[in-house]
Order: structure tokens, then C-alpha cells, then sequence
């Protein structure tokens, strides 16, 4: 990493059922996961729930699918504080926004134009799973827990815990970085770097 901050992201969203969809349903955050790296350090971490505007009662659906109590999202910080929340991590000093697909993004730049709110980061953003896919030439991305096990590892906690899926994102971040050193060019090696000398002098002593 370079030297500036980079932030890793993951939200959780609500879900729709049915009658949802009929009535103009569109996802809210109702979870937010960040991961505050900096120097190669993780700096900071922030988790917590988030309580949905449009649609505030969580389906059945998702409840069962995130593990999830409307008592958690009821209690949880309202949008406009996530996004005040967000614009303070940015202004820290240049970030670069990390996550795991587009859909975070999406839903955080749509939120903020019904709620009329300014979107709060202004640098650079990157979907690693876009990266990890353009990498290995995959044909279609890759899941994040599966993206993990393809390298041996194990995903941080629990799946759909946005904090742990914000870590998860960060621990793939690493190794993808660290496999792409691999790609960088050596400088050219030296004759003394490509002949080992001390294997043939042995060779001339012994024909001696």
C-alpha cells in the first residue's frame, strides 16, 4: 500500500418480498462494516446497524437470510449519521474506498439522492471483486467467501456480517496485492546472477 488511507467498505441491505416489489421497492443499508487501513495498519473499525427510511419493517426474508431482529435495526444509527459517519472517515486524509463488488456503492450514491443528501466520498473507489475477477481472467466474479477459500483461507466471522465481510475484503485485498508483485518485471539479472562460478570452478578442478 502507499502511504494514504484506504477504507473497506460493506453494507447489508434490505430485502423484498413480494407485495415489496409491487410497490416500488428498492435496498436500503440497515448494516455497516468499515475497516480503516492506513501505514499497513488497520487504524480503526466501526460497525453497526442502520434503520432503513422508505421501507422500515424488514421482510421475513430478510430477517432469515442476514440473521437479523427488526429490535437490531430499530436501534440502529439513521442514514443521514452513516453518511456524516462516512464524510468524516474521508476527510481524515485521501481515501480510497474499497469493496467487494459494485452494489455497496450503488445503493450508498442512490440513498443519498432520494434523501437529498451530499455523497460523502471523494476519492478514488475500487471493486476488488472486479480486480480478482480481471486477475485470474475469470469468466464471471467470484463470490467473497468463495474468493477467499480459493486461496485457502477462511472468511473473517460470519458471512453477511458487514464487518466481518469489510474484514474478509480487506484480508483478499492483501493477497491479491501481494500476488501482483509477482507480475512486476525483475531488473535484469547480472552474468555473475545467471552462472553459478562456484559450480564451475569445481567442474576445471576436477578436470585438472
Amino acid at each position: 500500500m502507499d502511504g494514504q488511507q484506504y477504507l473497506f467498505l460493506d453494507f447489508e441491505f434490505t430485502m423484498p418480498d413480494r407485495s415489496a416489489r409491487n410497490r416500488g421497492f428498492y435496498p436500503e443499508i440497515i448494516e455497516v462494516g468499515i475497516v480503516v487501513v492506513a501505514d499497513e495498519k488497520v487504524q480503526a473499525t466501526f460497525s453497526s446497524y442502520v434503520k432503513p427510511v422508505k421501507f422500515p419493517q424488514l421482510t421475513d426474508r430478510c430477517k432469515t437470510f442476514l440473521n437479523i431482529e427488526q429490535e437490531d435495526v430499530d436501534q440502529g444509527i439513521s442514514f443521514s449519521e452513516l453518511v456524516t459517519l462516512l464524510r468524516q472517515y474521508d476527510k481524515q486524509m485521501n481515501s480510497t474506498v474499497v469493496t467487494w463488488g459494485n452494489m455497496d456503492m450503488k445503493v450508498l450514491r442512490k440513498s443519498c439522492e432520494l434523501a437529498k443528501i451530499a455523497y460523502p466520498f471523494t476519492g478514488e473507489e475500487r471493486d476488488l471483486s472486479l480486480e480478482y475477477k480481471r486477475f485470474f481472467g475469470d469468466r464471471n466474479q467470484t463470490g467473497l467467501w468463495k474468493a477467499v477459500e480459493e486461496y485457502g483461507k477462511k472468511g473473517t466471522g460470519r458471512h453477511h456480517r458487514a464487518l466481518d465481510d469489510a474484514q474478509t475484503t480487506y484480508n483478499i485485498f492483501k493477497l491479491v496485492e501481494k500476488d501482483k508483485q509477482y507480475l512486476i518485471k525483475p531488473a535484469p539479472t547480472t552474468i555473475g546472477e545467471r552462472v553459478d562460478f562456484s559450480k564451475l570452478l569445481n567442474r576445471i578442478n576436477t578436470v585438472n
